[in-house]
């Protein structure tokens, strides 16, 4: 019996930090999908009415920063993750604030399944950047600081126009 207790203790001991390992894609992928649930939070909590406030002039609008977000995953995730070629356009910005969602969406979708079939050796390849050489891995921490960034703007718009900010989400 007292064997039958140490087996069970111990798979289950194996188990739990086997479930705890990551690798960089895992991680990043979840981290990916919380930062997604987080800015939609934010574009949800936005009335429609305000999707082209801006604080000053010479800052871009609630719609125009989430349009700006979607461009750099666009950017960043065929550019650096992907044999296609990217093809800057400008951008007509949505008409609603449910269009605009949605295209914010895809985005994030579409970079998560570009990352999710990106082979976990090649986070560690170089490759040629404006700023100079860098790594995927840090491509995939560049995706994720741009989108709080901009996102941490964003709380000032919100507070700016008097809505409540969503529940901060980390992990």
């Amino acid at each position: 019996m007292k064997n039958l207790f140490l087996y069970c203790f111990l798979f289950c001991l194996t188990t739990t930090i086997m479930a705890q390992q990551s690798t960089v894609k895992t991680a990043f992928l979840e981290k990916w999908e919380n930062s997604k649930k987080y800015l939609l939070e934010f574009a949800e909590a936005m009335p429609e009415e305000h999707y082209g406030f801006r604080p000053t002039e010479q800052q871009m609008s609630f719609k125009e920063q989430l349009i700006h977000i979607k461009g750099n995953m666009d950017w960043l995730s065929t550019s650096y993750f992907t044999e296609t070629e990217f093809k800057r356009t400008k951008t007509e910005l949505p008409d609603t604030k449910a269009e605009t969602i949605a295209v914010v969406t895809a985005a994030f979708d579409a970079t998560s399944e570009i990352i999710k079939n990106t082979p976990e050796a090649q986070f560690t390849e170089t490759v040629e950047f404006f700023s100079g050489p860098k790594s995927k891995l840090q491509i995939l921490n560049l995706l994720q600081d741009h989108v709080t960034h901009h996102r941490g703007q964003l709380v000032v718009y919100l507070n700016l126009t008097n809505v409540e900010l969503p529940k901060y989400v980390g992990w």
